[in-house]
């Protein structure tokens, strides 16, 4: 990947990513560049998953404070280097993927070398495309499929939601987040055509090598009544009479690496609807009384096997535990009932997510997605604004309940009638196209009345000019 640049957009992402790595300012300067200085772009495709947690939360962020308008943002040059910025970076991920240099075309190239596209003009997200792969080598049948919009899924990560859709200019769906759009388009995800055997190889040792471990210590898993421990100590507590300690290196060893085995991964290890809500616990408060205690000893050994899973690169279910975490992980989980019981709703939601994701201490997953459901519903009607919006989101998507666009839209006005400011701010949008759409039913009705009046009129003159 050290051919020099061909286009101008060539020239200009090697300029963005050298004064990023040298911390010179861009011209114009980028919105949340020390934010993305911290996010550790080593260009791998673990360094998306963080630029998409960054984007998400820069998505909440502008929610609170009422300057979440994507017009007004994308008028301003920090914003729009920003988000181009991203998108040069991706696509020199997939490129290097690919083992290929990555070459940018802009709009009028775009027209120019591939006209069949339905490029719009004032459409920000469509004005620049990367090259990632050369496909004389890969499939000579396809048209443009090496073609990547990275904006696209950086739009729809800040700004999409029911009545923002997002329109691919290539077809289909957009993808929400630049880890899954590049995990869509790597070399074993498209028509199986692979990369050599010794690439291959060499990339999953790279992985490997880079991979994070689960805790730089040993951790304990121990069963006691104290709570002295932190969230960051190598010991997490929860309350028993004995102690049983777990190394949490004790995981099961990664295999080794063969030829051309290397797992392909299309998604995020945790769905998105549930790290939004792992987000949200903590982020949002709802004052809980009950329960309290046993939550906040059922979390200090559940975070750790989020923060695990979130630094891997492949999706929960193919994650490995060692049976001693397994049985850690159970006693937390039964903690975690014990606070949902009390009427805790901050542990029924999460204990909702490990039931419908089929880890919870249900024996099925029928049973596990039930249970999940009732749980979210009883927390939703405890008035818990979180539940709530969480609610309104399974029924959008048809997640664990049948999708139900009428449900969906009522639990998005309770929970934005409760303080969820995400949802009062897609309600009021809501409202304002409602707005709209009555105002021009309205317009569209007076025209024809004018156009019935005058033609009334007409009609009259007439007679009258034949009579007199």
């Amino acid at each position: 990947m050290s051919a020099s640049p061909i286009t101008p957009l060539d020239y200009i992402a090697a300029g963005y990513w050298q004064d990023f790595l040298a911390e010179r300012p861009v011209a114009g300067g980028m919105a949340y560049e020390t934010e993305l200085q911290r996010c550790k772009l080593d260009e791998s495709l673990a360094s998306l998953q963080r630029i998409d947690t960054l984007l998400s939360q820069i998505r909440r962020d502008m929610i609170k404070a009422g300057t979440w308008d994507e017009a007004a943002l994308l008028a301003d040059e920090r914003h729009r280097n920003f988000m181009v910025f991203l998108a040069f970076y991706a696509g020199r991920v997939l490129a290097q993927q690919w083992r290929h240099t990555p070459h940018w075309f802009g709009e009028f190239e775009l027209r120019k070398r591939y006209s069949a596209l339905p490029i719009l003009t004032d459409d920000f997200y469509q004005h620049m495309a990367v090259i990632y792969r050369d496909d004389s080598k890969v499939d000579a049948k396809h048209n443009m499929p090496s073609l990547f919009f990275a904006l696209e899924p950086i739009g729809l990560r800040l700004f999409g939601h029911i009545d923002r859709l997002f329109e691919s200019v290539q077809g289909g769906q957009v993808a929400s987040g630049l880890y899954q759009a590049v995990s869509a388009r790597l070399p074993n995800a498209v028509n199986n055509h692979e990369l050599s055997v010794s690439a291959a190889v060499e990339s999953a040792n790279k992985e490997l090598q880079t991979a994070p471990e689960f805790s730089k210590t040993d951790t304990l898993l121990a069963r006691s009544n104290s709570s002295a421990a932190s969230l960051e100590s190598s010991t997490v507590q929860s309350t028993a009479a004995e102690t049983t300690p777990v190394n949490l290196k004790q995981i099961e060893p990664k295999p080794v690496i063969k030829p051309a085995v290397k797992p392909l991964i299309k998604e995020a290890p945790t769905p998105e609807l549930f790290s939004q809500l792992l987000t949200e616990l903590k982020e949002i408060e709802v004052p809980q009384t009950a329960g309290r205690t046993e939550y906040e000893q059922a979390c200090k050994v559940l975070d750790q096997f989020e923060q695990h899973i979130a630094k891997q690169d492949k999706p929960r279910a193919q994650i490995k535990f060692s049976q001693k975490h397994l049985a850690a992980k159970q006693q937390a989980l039964a903690k975690l009932q014990e606070a949902a019981n009390a009427g805790n709703s901050t542990a029924m939601l999460r204990l909702a997510m490990y039931e419908l994701l089929d880890e919870g201490l249900a024996t099925d997953s029928t049973a596990g997605t039930a249970s999940g459901v009732e749980w979210v519903q009883q927390a939703a009607s405890k008035n818990d604004s979180r539940a709530q919006r969480l609610l309104s989101k399974m029924y959008y998507q048809g997640f664990g309940v049948p999708q139900d666009m009428t449900n969906g839209k009522y639990w998005l006005e309770q929970a934005a009638q409760n303080g969820h400011a995400e949802a009062a701010s897609l309600v009021s949008q809501w409202q304002q196209a409602q707005a709209l759409i009555s105002t021009q039913k309205q317009e569209q009705h007076s025209i024809k009345r004018y156009q019935l009046l005058f033609a009334v009129i007409i009609v009259v003159a007439i007679l009258i000019f034949i009579i007199v």
